[in-house]
């Protein structure tokens, strides 16, 4: 671990320019964008500044107090004077308790609206991001984003935002009256402003870049928890919870060596500062007596002053914890505003109209597709689907089979040629038209963790009781809803479907595209790894679901071929071979001939 630590050190100095940025006009910018979130609620923020000046300006009230005490009250031994001066400060405290509930309360409330603005903001620009997108990167570092860098965010624009205004606006007000009450020893104290200044934003700059490295390290931990928690049949199936253990633990170390860095910086900035301001008050107190002896002070201006200059030199202790944990909170900010700037790469033209109801007739023309610009994925591609056809595409694996059926519904876009569907090219009409008249049956299915009514209503979300049970009677899944689950069409599926056998989620996932009603269906072959009795029901509920529609099926067993009105062999991204089964089989020196004979000939698996 002292490895790791003196790591984390090392690489933060070896370039500072690189890992600590400054306070620049960028920052200041995502200062100012962060704001924006602010400015929808300002009659609250009006409210609480107004409450924070009467809270501020009668608690500055006290050394004055003080003042008359010392110099009259006490010299005097004046009761009566004592007895209005205690019932007047009183009063004043009872009065700024009000002012402080209704400052704390109304800028809590700005705060919290805005970080829900935020947070909601960031997932639903991650809703409209293209899948290419999410095939760079993690669900980890999402789930990072949502949790971690929004917490961070949330302390700054409430807790510590509250805490800002007061010690500010604590420290103007306290400087005028030090002003007022002594100018010479005021100007004296103000010379060491400038090197506390300085001091405060150098090691803020070494808190932001620590804290990135806090939060990029939970990303990778939480990516860890997502990945092990979503395969854990595998993990507990090949016996590697250890192995997960180990991997997880190196995660939470390297976080750790990360946090205790940036402890390190933080737990030397702020004794740092309150050393430079308590040195400030010892001088305050010699500088002040001398004042007294040459009669420019009296002695109870002298006790106001050192506690104007404590209200002072509180503040700026404190600022500098503020500040660093706004350095922490920028960095998270600037994580979520670059992840809210990142363009959908699938988006509708200005002029794009929604696709009408169309019959289903769906045609490539030469289209070509490359997820890498070195590597084409498919290559001149062309064939036309007509209305209600079954077209079933075959080829061995990474031969392009999946990659063309995303093309349909948009989630990638063309690299050349075109695709039609009832003559409308897909790229001119809008992305939700389109695909509201698509539907997807995976191999995997992905059921919602809710009851198996709300997962069939996801394909049309205003359906009846009656129309749901309807469509989980066309995909067979009525009668073991009703006879093998516990509470019926109420029953809580689990995380993706894990109460579920593989059967039953494709069923309840056929009876959600049925109630959705598509024209075109895409599916990956849903039967090829369900034993005999799940694959009937399955297979009878497929065919109910394509008929009279437009079907696209990915055929991991040929047998699926047969009963297909046209089939296309891929391979290596074109299209070599199409026509019927009959037709593919006469051709012994084909693709598909080879592909039939390899797996129905004696001895192979079916």
């Amino acid at each position: 671990m002292t490895f790791q630590l003196r790591r984390v050190g090392r690489d933060h100095e070896a370039d500072p320019e690189k890992q600590a940025p400054r306070l620049t006009r960028e920052s200041l910018h995502t200062y100012a964008r962060l704001l924006t979130y602010v400015k929808p609620y300002g009659r609250w923020m009006t409210v609480s500044v107004i409450a924070l000046l009467f809270s501020v300006g009668l608690g500055l009230i006290l050394p004055l107090v003080v003042r008359n005490l010392v110099d009259f009250v006490l010299l005097d031994k004046n009761l009566p004077r004592l007895n209005q001066l205690a019932a007047a400060l009183f009063a004043v405290f009872i009065v700024q308790a009000v002012f402080s509930f209704a400052h704390r309360l109304s800028l809590a409330y700005v705060g919290e609206r805005a970080v829900t603005d935020i947070r909601i903001g960031v997932y639903t620009h991650l809703q409209r991001l293209s899948l290419g997108f999410y095939a760079d990167r993690r669900t980890g570092e999402f789930i990072s984003r949502l949790t971690n860098d929004v917490s961070l965010l949330q302390t700054a624009v409430t807790d510590n935002l509250v805490a800002l205004l007061r010690q500010f606006l604590t420290l103007i007000g306290a400087a005028i009256l030090l002003f007022v009450l002594n100018w010479r020893l005021t100007l004296v104290i103000l010379a060491g402003i400038p090197l506390i200044t300085l001091t405060m934003v150098w090691l803020g700059r070494k808190i932001r870049t620590a804290s990135k490295m806090v939060q990029d390290a939970l990303a990778e931990a939480a990516n860890v928890v997502e990945e092990t928690t979503a395969g854990i049949r595998i993990v507990k199936s090949f016996a590697r919870e250890a192995h997960e253990i180990g991997r997880f633990s190196a995660q939470v170390n390297e976080t750790f060596a990360a946090a205790m860095y940036r402890a390190k910086v933080s737990s030397v900035l702020g004794p740092i500062i309150g050393l430079m301001a308590f040195a400030s008050i010892t001088f305050t107190l010699w500088f002040g007596s001398y004042e007294v002896i040459q009669e420019r002070l009296t002695a109870g201006g002298l006790v106001a002053y050192l506690v104007y200059t404590m209200m002072v030199a509180a503040p700026i202790a404190s600022l500098a914890g503020l500040y660093a944990q706004f350095q922490s909170a920028l960095g998270a900010t600037e994580r979520l505003f670059g992840l809210l700037d990142t363009k959908p790469e699938i988006a509708d033209k200005p002029d794009a109209q929604p696709l009408p109801p169309v019959n289903g007739r769906v045609t490539f023309a030469q289209v070509d597709f490359d997820y890498v610009p070195t590597v084409a994925v498919l290559k001149e591609v062309s064939f036309a689907a007509e209305p209600g056809q079954v077209i079933a595409l075959v080829g061995p694996s990474g031969a392009g089979k999946s990659t063309l059926v995303n093309l349909i519904p948009r989630f990638y876009d063309v690299g050349g040629g075109a695709i039609t569907i009832d003559g409308h090219d897909i790229r001119d009409v809008t992305v939700h038209s389109l695909r509201d008249q698509i539907g997807i049956v995976p191999q995997e299915t992905i059921l919602f963790s809710d009851t198996v009514e709300a997962n069939i209503r996801y394909g049309k979300l205003d359906a009846t009781q009656a129309e749901i049970e309807a469509a989980a009677r066309a995909a067979n899944a009525h009668e073991f809803i009703l006879t093998e689950l516990s509470d019926g069409y109420q029953t809580r599926v689990g995380e993706r479907g894990v109460k579920l056998s593989g059967g039953q989620r494709q069923r309840v996932a056929i009876a959600r595209a049925i109630l959705k009603d598509p024209r075109i269906l895409i599916l990956d072959e849903a039967t090829s790894s369900l034993d005999s009795e799940s694959e009937s029901l399955v297979q009878e509920a497929l065919e109910h679901l394509m008929a009279g529609r437009t079907s696209f099926v990915i055929a991991h067993r040929l047998s699926t071929v047969v009963n297909a009105d046209w089939a296309l062999v891929l391979d290596q991204g074109r299209v070599v071979e199409q026509g019927t089964h009959s037709d593919l089989l006469a051709n012994p020196d084909g693709l598909y001939y080879r592909l039939h004979q390899m797996q129905f000939a004696p001895g192979a698996a079916v």
